[in-house]
């Protein structure tokens, strides 16, 4: 006979809402492994992947605010499939008056521009370097895509075309927010992304990816090489991604010394001061009168973006990576970012990042990155970023370190940030946290990434609201779907929570960091899909895990843990311990249960996954000894716990 010893009233522990069935239902990985994605998550030895290699050309009409642009794509098709049109991305379209995104902003824009204005549009044939033949394309432009028609399909596994593009377009004002022009003290800053016609990203899931760009779904692109030319006004500095090509003929000879001196130096060394400004001579101009043309390269990108400043102060550093191999971290930014808790930190900020990232995950693939002050106030782009001009301190090495945390999270490891927003900015956001506590011994951190947690909470504690809310879309849900007001705790905050409980309670630290390494290695320069990041991480961590994904991801199911009760094997604890502990709602996760016996000592007992299985209820068998003088579960709050009033059973709770 067994005498129950409840800590909590019966009603408390009315049957919960857990059911094991939903939560370990078979058939997780519905789709069968196709043939170019193998099951264990990794591309298969079939996988293709089509390219996008690019010449570009811009000139920055610096007083009318305009980028007039020339472009020659060679898109080649290595999928199976004739594709008889080709679909382009138009983003500039978005600034339209009649674009679709207005009727998706509340509240809508007031400013406008007419996007781009297409000058040509050709289909070119070409041998040994040489146009041969270029015939005017037959196109259409749906808003912030283009359709260009093809008389003849082009040929799959290999065939290629080439694309001639002439075009100019109004660079919006502030109310580009990522990409925009602004006025300070010493001319303007110009933030150029997005600024050139892009292939859409043509796969295997979805055929051509054609979402329209809606401004809150961020990107998904081909890979390639993008050799550009950037011309402007000779006293002019132009931060582009990739690394200068021509050197000699845009910087002065004190500048080319200074940049060979911060290769090799840990210290940041300053490029041009305040005293340089304006007065930007380069010895060798070949480009039209007043004009410079500097020629940038960036290999195996999705994409590349510039900035253009007479204002900018440039600094730069080395970047020290794993296996002898280095980069350059440079800033540039106008004199009212200038101080020591401000700007004169951003390249030491952007170096330490790179180096934990690449030490830490995956090797920094470019020569350059760049930190560029201005007024989009954090926005990522390959090799380089632009971060708030007015940023400071904490906040400013915060979304640094975040912003170039995108290299990896999506221009390394390529997703479709239009669709799955969670693989860019949850992924993103959860290595931040670890590097800010790497950085300068913890200078600034913890990282928090709730917005919410000003007041030192518990992250897992910040979450539950989120949960509780059955407004709040999951996970998965379509980047453009997601209300503003959910944008940050359900793409940012809660993915990378669910990753720190993968690898701080499920998994543990090592088996994490090695299956989050493989993935990394497996999808880079590549398209992953979530399902090829689940499937990695069951396989080289060796677990299923397909409970988690479906309780995190696919749904915002919240978690009820209790200490329903302890008992005494015929009321003598010499003969055994039983405590009873239910799962009361949705969600399961292993459990701690932390155990106080009478004489003092304390006992850590680790439940797995497993034992909800079956069941919501779970009865723990204890061999006899003594008596308990409490119990509880999760001790150290590492779980999201809805109810924690509930984990905690006391001695004198006994009736």
């Amino acid at each position: 006979m067994f005498l129950s010893l409840l800590a909590f009233s019966p009603a408390i522990f009315a049957q919960g809402s857990y059911d094991p069935h939903a939560l370990f239902a078979p058939g997780f990985y519905s789709d069968k492994a196709q043939s170019f994605r193998s099951s264990n998550g990794s591309p298969a030895a079939t996988y293709w992947q089509n390219r996008a290699d690019y010449s570009l050309s811009a000139r920055l009409d610096t007083v009318n605010n305009v980028l007039v642009g020339g472009e020659m794509i060679d898109y080649t098709n290595n999928s199976p499939d004739s594709l008889y049109s080709l679909w382009l991305q138009l983003d500039q379209n978005t600034y339209r008056a009649d674009a679709r995104s207005n009727q998706y902003t509340e509240p809508a824009p007031t400013e406008f521009t007419n996007g781009y204005v297409l000058e040509r549009v050709a289909i070119v044939t070409a041998a040994g370097g040489r146009v041969l033949r270029s015939l005017d394309a037959d196109y259409i432009v749906t808003d912030t895509r283009m359709q260009i028609r093809l008389k003849r399909a082009l040929a799959p596994r290999g065939g290629h075309i080439q694309i001639d593009l002439h075009y100019h377009y109004t660079i919006p004002g502030a109310f580009g927010n990522r990409t925009d022009f602004t006025p300070t003290r010493n001319g303007k800053i110009f933030e150029i992304a997005q600024w050139y016609p892009r292939m859409c990203v043509y796969d295997g899931l979805e055929g051509w990816n054609t979402l329209p760009f809606l401004g809150s779904g961020e990107f998904y692109c081909e890979y390639g090489d993008i050799d550009y030319t950037v011309i402007v006004p000779k006293d002019m500095i132009v931060a582009g991604a990739g690394e200068l090509q021509n050197p000699e003929e845009v910087l002065t000879k004190k500048e080319i010394g200074r940049l060979a001196q911060a290769r090799v130096s840990d210290q940041t060394i300053i490029i041009r001061d305040t005293n340089d400004i304006g007065t930007l001579q380069p010895s060798n101009i070949t480009s039209p009168p007043g004009m410079l043309t500097w020629h940038f390269k960036m290999v195996n990108t999705r994409d590349v973006a510039f900035g253009a400043s007479r204002a900018y102060i440039w600094d730069a550093a080395r970047v020290n990576l794993p296996g002898g191999k280095r980069s350059l971290a440079m800033s540039v930014y106008p004199v009212e970012s200038a101080g020591d808790n401000a700007w004169n930190r951003a390249t030491e900020y952007l170096k330490k990042s790179i180096e934990y990232f690449s030490a830490q995950w995956y090797v920094y693939p470019y020569p350059v990155a760049i930190n560029e002050a201005g007024i989009a106030g954090g926005m990522e782009y390959p090799g380089i970023v632009f971060d708030g001009m007015n940023d400071k301190g904490k906040d400013l090495y915060w979304i640094t370190a975040h912003e170039i945390g995108h290299d990896w999270f999506p221009m390394v490891v390529g997703s479709d940030e239009r669709r799955y927003a969670f693989m860019d900015e949850g992924f993103n956001t959860f290595i931040d946290i670890y590097a800010a506590d790497a950085f300068n011994k913890g200078e600034y951190s913890p990282k928090r990434d709730s917005e919410y947690a000003e007041g030192g909470g518990n992250p897992v504690d910040e979450i539950i609201p989120w949960l509780k809310d059955t407004l709040s879309p999951v996970i998965m849900t379509r980047a453009d779907e997601v209300p503003e007001k959910y944008r940050h705790p359900i793409e940012y905050f809660k993915p990378a929570l669910g990753l720190v409980l993968l690898r701080e309670v499920i998994l543990g630290k090592d088996r994490f960091d090695y299956a989050f390494r493989q993935y990394i290695r497996e999808w880079a320069f590549r398209h992953p899909t979530p399902v090829d990041f689940f499937r990695t991480m069951d396989n080289q961590a060796g677990e299923d895990l397909s409970w988690f994904w479906r309780e995190w991801y696919y749904h915002n199911w919240t978690l009820d843990l209790a200490v329903k009760g302890v008992s005494y094997v015929d009321n003598d604890p010499k003969k055994g311990v039983e405590i009873t502990i239910l799962n009361l709602d949705k969600m399961a996760m292993p459990v701690t249960v932390e155990l106080e016996w009478k004489d003092g000592r304390q006992q850590r007992i680790q439940l797995p996954v497993e034992t909800w299985l079956q069941s919501g209820t779970h009865v723990l068998h204890l061999p006899g000894g003594q008596a308990l003088a409490g119990v509880t579960l999760d001790p150290d709050h590492v779980l999201p716990d809805a109810n924690r009033k509930n984990n905690v059973w006391k001695n004198g709770d006994i009736r």
